[in-house]
């Protein structure tokens, strides 16, 4: 039928020597019942490169030896049962330059439903500097931030605004102003707060810098508040990024949700107009918190610095949501 192992295909190689121009990815691998480790590691390497479920004669055409995955060795993972880690080396020739949405169409993009694996985690990737160099990265950090508090020496202590939705433009620059007038640095807009019915994004905007603006002459520090500017299109990300530059604000945020790409094009947006990006996780957990199916969050925060976000919302220790204090 032209069915070969994908062992047996080139996508394993035990004695293959790594090059610091590969990228690659550790994945946690649970095989189905009856499938080998090292075929299930060398199934996801074939799956996030070159291969199908079969030989076929257009791999005459190309050197498919150079930009085939290797899975080069799978290790038991202590304390768990039928779970192993795969490394896997990836030439990096097979990822265009600068482009998240292409790295994870090959990394994450169809494995994870693959017949060969019950469950498929990526743990962790190694990307070389040569094609880190094709990213933007961040443009300013925390660094600058404090620059603009002009606050040195201590945590920085922020807070969102509660209840999230529902309050009035008014109430909400309201809840801003009180809370930095009472010691707080900053404040920020929650995930799913945007421009809804009861709450314009103009109208939030506008009220949190004025809450700012009071907040600053009463207590004679720098304040600040980071301004959502996530939307349906990113013609209006941008409408709204430069409304909340216009009206003073020196920072503005965006939702995981919006996509790889989305949020590449708001952090060079941000480095282009002088802003700070923020970056809220959200649906993060979707894919992170099962500890052995989905992206470990330490990959996300990777792909993140690469996009050029300046910081991550990264969870919290104590509280309502689950949190890993070796993570964060």
């Amino acid at each position: 039928s032209g069915v070969i192992p994908y062992a047996k295909m080139g996508y394993w190689d035990a004695s293959y020597a790594v090059k610091v121009t590969d990228v690659l990815a550790l994945f946690r691998v649970t095989p189905q019942p009856g499938v080998d480790p090292v075929e299930a590691a060398a199934a996801v390497a074939g799956e996030s490169s070159t291969a199908t479920w079969t030989v076929v004669w257009t791999d005459l055409l190309t050197a498919c030896d150079r930009y085939r995955a290797k899975a080069y060795r799978v290790d038991p993972v202590p304390n768990a049962t039928n779970q192993y880690f795969a490394f896997i080396a990836y030439e990096c020739d097979l990822f265009e330059e600068g482009s998240l949405a292409n790295l994870t169409a090959s990394i994450i993009g169809n494995v994870f439903g693959f017949k060969a694996v019950s469950a498929l985690r990526l743990e962790d990737m190694r990307i070389p500097h040569s094609y880190l160099k094709t990213f933007q990265g961040p443009a300013t950090g925390v660094v600058v931030e404090r620059e603009r508090l002009n606050k040195y020496g201590t945590p920085l202590l922020g807070a969102t605004v509660k209840p999230k939705l529902g309050l009035s433009g008014k109430n909400y620059g309201r809840v801003v102003y009180e809370g930095l007038k009472g010691g707080l640095d900053f404040l920020k807009d929650d995930e799913n707060i945007n421009s809804q019915p009861f709450m314009r994004w103009r109208e939030r905007f506008l009220n949190c810098m004025e809450g700012i603006n009071r907040a600053s002459a009463a207590t004679g520090e720098s304040k600040g508040s980071y301004l959502n500017m996530t939307a349906g299109t990113m013609e209006e990300m941008y409408k709204r990024g430069e409304y909340a530059k216009a009206v003073g604000s020196v920072i503005v945020m965006i939702d995981l949700v919006i996509g790889y790409t989305a949020i590449q094009s708001s952090a060079i947006w941000a480095r282009e107009n002088d802003m700070i990006l923020h970056l809220h996780r959200a649906g993060n957990s979707a894919y992170a918190r099962q500890k052995n199916h989905g992206i470990n969050f330490r990959v996300i925060c990777k792909w993140m610095r690469m996009s050029g976000v300046d910081h991550i919302h990264a969870g919290t220790v104590v509280g309502k949501l689950e949190g890993d204090p070796l993570m964060i």
